[in-house]
């Protein structure tokens, strides 16, 4: 008899809920089908403007910040979620998926006990009230992509009801931008989240092959000697 060999189980994506303070993880919500496609932008904080006058082709901004970074990237996700409890039979639901809805709402949303505690200090007559504070979110997406996000969008499209018009099927439209140093104050916990997760990127780039000038038919530029071979264009040592 032919044995196949086991098919290993996916690695479901997913969004966990921390506690700044301690790291114990709140809440965990698991997606319960890996979405298809990512859209991930990436935007540099350059120290200068970069804007072009146009004409002769002067730039506006400072040529001494032309390539200096005031920071890490900007970094934002999109992706669409989708969510159906007739792919669970299995598992009763007499809310449909109100509750999974729900958990994902929730972490753009303060609580019933810190808007009552927001309004009992503004009945008191404070005269400034911080806003409130959410707990830390992290964005999982396997072992190599783990950064702490804030949630910026989230559109949710229910198609399908049950005879309570419970929704059991949605499609969710969700967007975050991860945390960065420059999002987080010094000694937070989602900074050392966020500088794990750019080590990774570090580690990553160094696996990646490496190319050479040759590849693109260029003799040499700069420091690498020669003259490179581009068409009305010199390169030659300093």
């Amino acid at each position: 008899m032919t044995r196949y060999p086991d098919i290993p189980k996916p690695i479901r994506s997913g969004i966990v809920v921390l506690d700044p303070d301690t790291g114990t993880p709140q809440r965990v919500i698991v997606l319960q089908f890996n979405p298809d496609t990512l859209e991930r932008s990436v935007s540099p904080q350059s120290a200068g403007d970069s804007g072009d006058a146009g004409g002769g082709g002067a730039g506006s901004g400072d040529r001494n910040e032309a390539l200096r970074l005031k920071g890490p990237a900007q970094e934002t996700w999109k992706f669409t979620a989708e969510i159906d409890a007739t792919d669970q039979l299995e598992v009763a639901a007499p809310d449909g998926i109100h509750p999974q809805l729900a958990t994902l709402e929730m972490l753009v949303q303060p609580t019933t006990a810190q808007l009552r505690e927001s309004m009992r200090l503004s009945k008191q007559g404070a005269i400034e009230i911080s806003p409130i504070e959410m707990p830390l979110t992290l964005f999982t997406w396997g072992s190599k992509r783990v950064m702490p996000v804030r949630l910026t969008e989230l559109s949710v499209n229910e198609s399908a009801f049950d005879v309570s018009l419970n929704p059991i099927r949605a499609s969710l439209s969700i967007g975050m931008k991860i945390l960065t140093v420059s999002d987080l104050p010094a000694g937070h916990r989602g900074a050392d989240l966020y500088m794990a997760h750019l080590a990774q990127k570090e580690r990553l780039a160094a696996a990646a092959r490496r190319g050479s000038v040759g590849s693109l038919g260029l003799g040499g530029i700069g420091g690498f000697g020669g003259t490179a071979a581009v068409p009305g264009t010199s390169f030659r040592r300093a």
